[in-house]
């Protein structure tokens, strides 16, 4: 009995005190429906409402962190301030929210369990026998806790990936139950169900969410609220059922149909009074329940739908082989900066998806290039369709269109400079040729031996770093002031030993690092071309609805300068 006293008193000290609140969110039926969607328009709602939230996203997979996931299975790997690489959900996190996330707003069954066995390697747990209950509840419990306690906020909405049933995300569910066991007035339950409407039927059907519910009470979870996603409203009489055999209220079960995008979603949520049940439940009654917050999202909304000019914009990727169902999220932050940028200044952007390989093989003309406003050649890594993206460039460079390239995409627009300008027909990036004659991207010295040893994931430059900027330059003017932080994520740089022929051909360096030895942003002037500009970093992580990223921003007014002359 003493034993278990003990434990109980080691376990409610996990437990936040001070009353902070907690929105779980699980999903139910599939996945894939808008449980991150969801989990930052509640997220944009409070805050709105005058509540301070931070938001954490549960992935259940093993691996410690996103990083060494492949794009085309996994989608976008988002990277925060931090430097930690994490799901694509966290990107909407902070552009819903309109700032950055923390590192402990990510938890992964990786990071769980590599805590815990690291800890009993060290006797940490003082010769214990190691179990999943309770050491790996109270792991998760902790972190939930640190991310409450780092981000100083007064509800963490928590949404755990998956759907309920998933043997991956049943520990993340019993440890939110024993945090409602304990607090039950701080604990909210939201489950994110899908409503289908069988083609042949023509009505929608509860049943499957009915079971989902009855899967979660078996958890010993009972939902608060039902998010009822479907492509059509819900009805009344599809409440009643939901109200009457999930035991929800039916002014709690939240019709969410499917919408032109997804910014739409906050102000559906808000139109149906989701925020004031949410405050409800969770009993804020001392703070001002006022909405001070939704005017300027409600401005984005209204430009994003009065835009009208239609612009243009080639990607040129390589994530194509999997279809096109994976290929946005490959690219996702791009296209949402894209759309930042359009927005603002009244354009409709027209997103093209353009295969490197197609080039690469002759299978389509260069020509078919002349169609297109601006072209954008996205980060990535490895050989596949290399050859293709560097015709795209030359074809851009010569041919005058603007020309954007995000990390990879300013490499390669230097190896083609470097080969069709400088005269150095086999330049390369080490990365693909290590025997190039002309190096003129080579492996960061400090990568060298992570490469050597098999330490991958983690291991490159992440996170955010300075740039200085070249007064007068294009990028200098977008961003208007005299340096910058962004965020990165590489092994390999522009050699030094080129820097000189470059820069004596036309290219100006206009981002470099504080002590000079990292070219962060390479650009020709205007009089050689209207724009042609790539930064090392991701410009695309850091474009919010609110704060379209600068150097978009810039790409997109001469991308809509070549419109206007072709019409």
């Amino acid at each position: 009995m003493a034993r278990a006293t003990k434990e109980t008193k080691k376990r409610d000290s996990l437990l936040p005190r001070k009353k902070h609140k907690y929105i779980f969110i699980i999903g139910g039926v599939m996945s894939g429906v808008g449980k991150g969607i969801t989990t930052s328009s509640i997220g944009t709602l409070l805050e709105a409402r005058g509540i301070h939230v931070n938001i954490v996203k549960v992935d259940p997979y093993l691996n410690v962190d996103a990083g060494t996931m492949n794009p085309t299975e996994h989608g976008e790997v988002f990277v925060l301030k931090s430097g930690l690489e994490c799901d694509q959900d966290l990107g909407n996190y902070e552009r819903f929210l309109n700032r950055d996330l923390n590192a402990e707003d990510s938890i992964t069954s990786g990071m769980v369990y590599q805590y815990v066995l690291r800890k009993e390697r060290a006797l940490g747990y003082g010769g214990k026998c190691v179990e999943a209950i309770p050491h790996l509840q109270e792991e998760i419990i902790r972190r939930f806790t640190a991310a409450a306690v780092a981000n100083r906020s007064d509800v963490s909405v928590v949404e755990i990936g998956g759907t309920v049933g998933d043997f991956q995300n049943a520990l993340f569910i019993e440890a939110a139950r024993v945090m409602h066991m304990h607090n039950p007035d701080d604990v909210l339950f939201i489950m994110v169900s899908y409503l289908p409407v069988p083609g042949k039927l023509g009505e929608m059907k509860t049943k499957p969410t009915q079971n989902a519910v009855r899967a979660l009470n078996s958890y010993g979870v009972q939902p608060n609220v039902i998010v009822a996603r479907s492509e059509m409203p819900l009805d009344a009489k599809r409440k009643e059922k939901l109200a009457l055999f999930c035991n929800v209220p039916a002014e709690a079960i939240i019709s969410a149909p499917d919408v032109d995008s997804i910014y739409d979603v906050p102000l559906n949520f808000a139109h149906d009074g989701l925020d004031a049940l949410l405050l409800k439940l969770l009993k804020f009654t001392g703070k001002p329940l006022v909405r001070p917050g939704l005017g300027a999202w409600k401005e984005f909304v209204r430009k994003s739908k009065d835009a009208h000019t239609s612009v243009d914009i080639a990607i040129v990727g390589k994530y194509f082989d999997t279809g096109d169902f994976i290929l946005s999220d490959a690219y996702l932050s791009v296209i949402e900066a894209i759309k930042f940028s359009s927005y603002a200044q009244g354009m409709k952007p027209k997103v093209h998806w353009l295969n490197a390989k197609d080039f690469e093989k002759d299978r389509v003309p260069l020509s078919s290039l002349d169609a297109y406003d601006g072209i954008i050649v996205p980060g990535g890594f490895g050989e596949t369709g290399i050859e293709g993206k560097i015709k795209v460039i030359e074809y851009a460079r010569t041919h005058r269109i603007p020309y954007f390239g995000l990390c990879y995409g300013m490499q390669l627009m230097l190896v083609e400079f470097a080969r069709n300008v400088l005269k150095l027909p086999h330049a390369h990036t080490t990365e693909i040729s290590p025997g190039t004659p002309n190096p003129v991207i080579d492996v960061m010295p400090d990568q060298v031996g992570k490469i050597a040893s098999g330490r991958m994931g983690g291991t490159m430059r992440l996170g955010h770093y300075s740039a200085v900027l070249k007064k007068g330059t294009i990028a200098q003017k977008a961003y208007g002031v005299p340096s910058v932080e962004e965020r990165h994520r590489h092994r390999y740089e522009v050699n030094l030993k080129y820097v000189k022929q470059f820069t004596d051909a036309g290219v100006v360096f206009s981002g470099v690092s504080p002590n000079g030895v990292l070219m962060e942003i390479a650009e020709l002037p205007e009089a050689m071309h209207p724009f042609m500009l790539g930064t090392q970093f991701h410009p695309e992580l850091q474009a919010r609805p609110l704060r379209p990223h600068p150097l978009f921003t810039a790409f997109l007014k001469a991308s809509g300068v070549r419109n206007a002359k072709k019409h």
